[in-house]
């Protein structure tokens, strides 16, 4: 166990898709439009580090055009949280600590949520609706890998803490940046050429497992 997280973290920090919840919401927004097999495959190559991350997002997000906005109340409900992962949101809690989510994803399925897992901060990306319907493009700028090294320091420094008291957890190659930035990064069922990069794994789907690193 790290000493530094003798006690449990101060923040742990973790992506959405695939980590914190078992979808890619991506994908369950491509399934109304009837593009789900493109975007996933756009999506593994993206999470691989074969496609840069904004780029295939912007294709993937495109579409998207023309479905009904309703389409985010939809997915919401159909969205599972990974195994362990309201435990360790309550774990965290429970030593004082916070929890926050970086996500690539939507802010529109993101902030319901982390509102609903009592998560304390998030980052997410946003989708225009215009009359109603997705116009497959997105608002302001796309949370990167360097935005999520970016809200992890900016949350670290809200609550007075180094970073070595920090957990991070991913998946995806735009994780990799962040993982490096914690004290802790662990690498989430994770693609690959993450592991490759990562000394620290989780080869079992249960997201509280991360409470080995100081339990």
């Amino acid at each position: 166990m790290p000493a530094d997280l003798e006690g449990g973290p101060a923040l742990v920090v973790t992506d959405v898709d695939s980590t914190l919840i078992q979808e890619e919401v991506i994908e369950e927004l491509a399934e109304h439009a009837g593009t789900r097999a493109e975007v996933a495959a756009l999506t593994v190559r993206a999470m691989n580090g074969e496609l840069d991350f904004a780029q295939s997002l912007r294709r993937r997000v495109a579409t998207l055009a023309g479905v009904p906005s309703t389409v985010f109340t939809e997915v919401l409900e159909q969205i599972r949280p990974s195994p362990g992962a309201q435990r360790l949101v309550d774990l965290v809690h429970s030593l004082g600590g916070h929890f926050g989510v970086v996500s690539g994803g939507f802010e529109e399925v993101v902030a319901p949520l982390c509102e609903r897992m009592g998560i304390d901060h998030h980052v997410a990306n946003r989708l225009e609706v215009a009359g109603g319907v997705l116009t497959g493009r997105l608002l302001g700028e796309i949370v990167t890998s360097d935005t999520k090294v970016a809200k992890l320091r900016e949350w670290a420094a809200m609550h007075g803490v180094g970073p070595e008291r920090v957990i991070a957890v991913g998946d995806g190659a735009n994780d990799v940046p962040m993982l490096h930035s914690a004290g802790l990064g662990v690498a989430f069922m994770a693609k690959p050429a993450v592991s490759a990069q990562v000394p620290f794994r989780l080869a079992v789907q249960r997201l509280d497992a991360v409470s080995a690193a100081w339990l």
